[in-house]
């Protein structure tokens, strides 16, 4: 029997964590922070003390996923923590901006405890084995497979099987699929989403604000636009990395985001905001040079364009709220045919969605029978040879 832990990002955006055990072994996936909240909330919630989890495996560098690791360790974490290269490269500046500031420099993961693999690559800990394959979300981003006790869990962590950019690997077969339901049940194709994002960039070639994360949603926004534009200074170094990273992008992509990316002209935070479209880093404006640049863009009444999920309260939200920014969503998440697709390929699993609140899943429920609705923070489930039992809270 495995024991499936849902420790964040259940029934709500952030913080995402799960925990599995076969007994005898307890694995961790991902560490997230929930953007927005305090307190205990930020974090995930464990279902057991941190010395009890035999290993950590890391999906990518976004804060909802990797944020909380320097609390893990200062709460006792000493085992490995398991990482592409990729995501160890961006995790400093992750950590920088949304760890606490008291724990980010003595409690920063320590190179003995980092095991770099390749995504595609077969891991194990214990009797589970725990196989990898590329996400098509960020470079360097993975989904991850748990198997052990004759069961088989997926969690697929942050996805996009249609990505312009960043190729996926498909999901095996399961017997419970944990599926990044972000978009809940929007039917639009990413396709669309990036044309009608390309045109309100054309638009506004004169001048606007394109917030987004450093990995992946910038190099989508890169593919998108076919218009002179500037980017942060700060952002070249790792945006070029991840463009030529090995078999990390299309390869019929590389030359064509290469080029766009030599051409776009270097801005800093301080000089004004330029005549052609800018991308600045931290999608939300919490944190990171797009905080300023949206105070500068709004006191300007310069054109803004926000992309992404929006925590309430972030400046961003509120921008939005107040008809002082657009929004439209770019596809850096599966929408409902490709969910659809994902579940059907891996056999018509049962199937727990994270990254997305009750409504979203309520609403994804509808197209997707076996998705059990219910699912929240702080349950459990256990996968035997017949049956997924649930427990409403950890024992």
């Amino acid at each position: 029997m495995l024991t499936v832990d849902l420790q964040g990002g259940f029934g709500e955006k952030g913080r995402t964590s799960v925990a599995v055990s076969d007994g005898d072994t307890r694995i961790m996936l991902d560490a997230g922070i929930k953007v927005g909240a305090t307190g205990d909330e930020y974090y995930p919630v464990l279902a057991r003390p941190v010395g009890d989890i035999d290993a950590l495996f890391i999906s990518h560098a976004h804060e909802d996923h990797i944020g909380a690791l320097c609390r893990l360790i200062h709460e006792g974490y000493t085992g490995p923590i398991y990482m592409t290269a990729e995501t160890r490269t961006e995790m400093p500046a992750t950590l920088a901006q949304y760890a606490d500031a008291a724990e980010l420099w003595e409690f920063m993961p320590k190179d003995a405890q980092i095991r770099l693999f390749e995504p595609g690559e077969r891991l194990s800990a214990g009797a589970l084995a725990i196989e990898t394959g590329a996400s098509g979300h960020v470079v360097g981003g993975v989904w991850f497979s748990v198997e052990g006790q004759g069961r088989r869990v997926v969690y697929s962590a942050d996805i996009v099987p249609e990505s312009a950019v960043f190729p996926m690997q498909p999901l095996p077969s399961c017997d419970l699929l944990i599926l990044d339901a972000s978009y809940g049940a929007d039917p639009i194709p990413g396709t669309e989403r990036a044309q009608r994002i390309a045109k309100w960039v054309a638009d506004y070639a004169d001048g606007c604000l394109l917030p987004t994360p450093l990995s992946g949603r910038s190099l989508e926004l890169i593919a998108a636009i076919d218009v002179p534009f500037a980017i942060e200074a700060g952002m070249r170094e790792a945006l070029s990395a991840q463009i030529h990273a090995p078999g990390a992008v299309y390869e019929d992509r590389v030359d064509v985001l290469a080029e766009r990316l030599a051409a776009a002209r270097d801005w800093n935070v301080g000089e004004a905001l330029p005549a052609c479209p800018l991308l600045v880093h931290d999608g939300m404006g919490v944190a990171g040079p797009s905080r300023p640049a949206l105070a500068a863009a709004e006191l300007a009444g310069y054109p803004i364009l926000l992309s992404g999920h929006l925590p309430k309260g972030s400046p961003g939200a509120r921008l939005v709220d107040q008809g002082a920014a657009a929004w439209i969503r770019m596809p850096t998440h599966p929408t409902l045919p490709e969910n659809v697709a994902l579940w059907e390929a891996a056999g018509r699993p049962a199937l727990i969605g994270h990254s997305c609140d009750a409504a979203a899943l309520d609403a994804l429920h509808q197209h997707i029978p076996a998705l059990l609705t219910g699912a929240r923070t702080g349950d459990t489930y256990q996968i035997d040879k017949e049956t997924i039992h649930a427990h409403s809270d950890f024992q």
